[in-house]
């Protein structure tokens, strides 16, 4: 029987008028890293083209999936949600700033202050701490990455920023969430005793507070993304324009989102030489 050539979809490097394009999030869908508690999201074929004539999909699971916002109802009650978010925030410039650390290492003010390009207020700021890498349906990615913590999320507040994105599993810290020890944790026990062998503390004592950085940041109108990941290597140490646009959803609490960074040559060479 004959079979008909799949067509290659890609997306150009650049645009028509010269402007370069970056995706920043991570493929969504079936076979997706998911962050190791329930409800997990699921896919399903209602139609296919050799039976039906048309691809039908639907899925059932939560937001919190991928790379994805948060709204500050997700961590804090009688708060805002998704659309109540300023649509100026979704949109402007900023950076790409590598941050590197490994296994629970945290991102600290210092970490921010130094980073290049400078930080500016209002602006967009992608970290790459390089946990991107290890994406993947694994601990190194979930349970021992690195994060922002309470004293990051405090600078970026004081500092006026826009909206924040970060390349790991979730806006905090994993020792911050209920992995460990917080609210209806540990998700996963065994984090505590593998902390205590390492470090001769309890998590609890190093790491007091729950989603600090949730709260910090969503509280005070700053949106957070995370699992950022896709293109990030290419366009970090630049300073770009970003698309991060959620769904109109006036009660929702998370959503999945595409985050685009736009380079125009001529303006890199700007922000680079400072003509």
């Amino acid at each position: 029987m004959a079979t008909k050539a799949k067509k290659k979809v890609s997306a150009a490097a650049k645009s028509p008028d010269g402007l370069q394009f970056f995706n920043l999030s991570n493929p969504w869908g079936h076979g997706m890293p998911q962050w190791p508690s329930r409800p997990l999201l699921n896919l399903h074929i209602h139609s296919m083209h050799s039976l039906n004539g048309t691809l039908v999909h639907s899925y059932d699971g939560i937001m919190h999936r991928g790379t994805h916002m948060d709204a500050p109802i997700h961590v804090h009650e009688n708060s805002g949600t998704i659309t109540d978010y300023e649509l100026w925030r979704f949109f402007g410039t900023g950076v790409v700033v590598s941050i590197p650390k490994k296994k629970w290492g945290v991102v600290t003010p210092k970490d921010l202050e130094k980073a290049t390009p400078k930080i500016r207020k209002n602006d967009i700021v992608m970290i790459n701490t390089g946990s991107h890498r290890n994406l993947g349906d694994n601990p190194d990615y979930f349970a021992y990455s690195p994060g922002l913590y309470k004293e990051a999320a405090e600078w970026l507040v004081e500092k006026g920023v826009r909206l924040v994105g970060i390349d790991v599993q979730a806006l905090d810290h994993p020792l911050g969430t209920v992995l460990a020890a917080h609210g209806p944790g540990p998700i996963q026990p065994f984090l505590n005793d593998e902390y205590k062998a390492e470090t001769g503390r309890d998590i609890l004592e190093d790491f007091p507070y729950w989603e600090p950085a949730h709260n910090i940041l969503m509280t005070n109108g700053i949106p957070g993304i995370e699992n950022i990941g896709g293109d990030i290597d290419k366009v970090t140490g630049k300073r770009c324009t970003f698309f991060a646009f959620p769904w109109r959803w006036p009660n929702g609490e998370g959503c999945a989102l595409r985050v685009v960074a736009v380079i125009d040559p001529k303006q890199q060479f700007r922000f680079e030489t400072g003509l």
